[in-house]
């Protein structure tokens, strides 16, 4: 698996972290995302996904079921205290992280 963030007009890259599927790449890419606003200083953090039922179970608004529920207690315990965190799901065409992977790959 390969994961993306993009903040601040850069891209944060991690490849080669093991197997798993989309559903673990996509809360994985939320964490790591979390971590790279921690690393810049970023209390007031909107996270913006594209998989709906990852950005539905982070966000609280959707129940978490199987693996969902270990990936939703690492994401709650990652972000630092006095932290803000949003998170916002787009389309697929938008996710700036998703576009900086496809670009390692030319696709």
């Amino acid at each position: 698996m390969e994961i993306a963030a993009v903040a601040q007009g850069r891209a944060y890259v991690r490849q080669d972290i093991g197997q798993g599927s989309s559903f673990d790449a996509e809360w994985l890419a939320l964490i790591y995302a979390v971590e790279v606003a921690g690393l810049l200083g970023v209390k007031d953090v909107a996270l913006l996904g594209d998989s709906a039922t990852v950005v539905g179970q982070a966000s609280g608004r959707v129940k978490c079921r199987g693996d969902a529920i270990a990936h939703h207690a690492r994401f709650m315990a990652s972000i630092p205290a006095g932290t803000s965190v949003r998170v916002r799901l787009i389309k697929r065409t938008q996710n700036l992280a998703g576009i900086a992977l496809a670009r390692l790959h030319d696709r």
